[in-house]
């Protein structure tokens, strides 16, 4: 599943290439996509508006439109964003045609045949991922709010934040680094790799963290986030950047799909087992495994 640092990739390449243009046409193959508003919904609020900013918050990758319009774009598992793909491409949910603003000649008159037109198109073999409206910026607020915690590249997500969202709960800590209220972004891959750094088990309860542990998990999370946008995200699956070429960061994982391996820092064999309802991958040598508590 793509999660912050494919987005904020996706984000990154995409926003120079969009950023200005008009929206022409929002060409909606696969009315599941928006439910439950209709196709016509978005076509009517978007049509003719141009995208002043391309922005993220958590998962989301969010078009500004004119006049505080914003289409709210979730991959989930298997989504994509391809920058002027063919247009029969496979799985192809959504083709969003955009245009140059026309250009201004010497007496000051628009000359439309200068411009230049362009697509992205949302493919999604699993037709998993969404488009959402939100009409004002209340509307955004209220939608994000509703949705998601502080965001692990802010400043706001300090480790006294960290540390208040870990008491008094028993949760294991990787859950509660999956729940999007509470960390904004973040999945399986990245709290895997997140909690290796900081020597955590990711069984562990949230709620018995010390302070110092909490520390080095906050700054393992930030590092393990900025290492995946620096390597332009991890394509283990269907994730590819907008022109199609494949991120890096999974030759850079530590513990995340290395079952069996040695581990980097001391050579015992990395285990797999279900953590949080996810595939999970730790060395129990470095991330010490909690004891069960005995039942009277």
């Amino acid at each position: 599943m793509p999660e912050l640092p494919e987005v904020e990739t996706i984000r990154r390449r995409l926003a120079p290439l969009v950023e200005g243009r008009i929206l022409r046409a929002v060409d909606v193959r696969d009315a599941k996509w928006c439910q439950p508003a209709h196709p016509q919904e978005l076509k009517d609020a978007l049509e003719g508006r141009t995208i002043e900013r391309l922005s993220r918050r958590g998962k989301y990758l969010i078009w500004e439109a004119e006049d505080e319009v914003y289409l709210l774009m979730h991959l989930r598992m298997t989504g994509t964003m391809l920058y002027d793909a063919p247009e029969e491409t496979l799985y192809t949910r959504v083709r969003l045609v955009l245009d140059d603003p026309p250009s201004v000649g010497s007496a000051g008159s628009a000359d439309s045949g200068t411009q230049a037109r362009h697509v992205v198109s949302f493919c999604d073999p699993r037709r998993f991922g969404t488009g959402e409206l939100a009409l004002g910026y209340r509307d955004l607020e209220e939608f994000l709010d509703a949705r998601l915690g502080i965001e692990p590249l802010s400043s706001e997500f300090t480790t006294e934040h960290l540390y208040l969202q870990t008491r008094k709960r028993r949760t294991p800590i990787k859950a509660l680094l999956l729940d999007q209220r509470r960390v904004a972004g973040v999945g399986n891959i990245y709290a895997n790799e997140a909690l290796f750094r900081a020597r955590i088990h990711p069984l562990r309860s949230a709620g018995v963290l010390k302070r110092p542990q909490v520390a080095a998990l906050r700054d393992a999370l930030v590092a393990s986030l900025e290492a995946g946008i620096g390597a332009g995200g991890a394509s283990i699956d269907d994730f590819r950047h907008p022109d199609g070429v494949k991120g890096a960061f999974q030759n850079e994982f530590l513990v995340h799909d290395r079952e069996g391996e040695p581990c980097a820092v001391c050579g015992s064999p990395v285990r797999k087992f279900v953590a949080a309802g996810r595939g999970t991958y730790a060395c129990e040598s470095c991330q010490t495994r909690p004891r069960l508590r005995r039942t009277r």
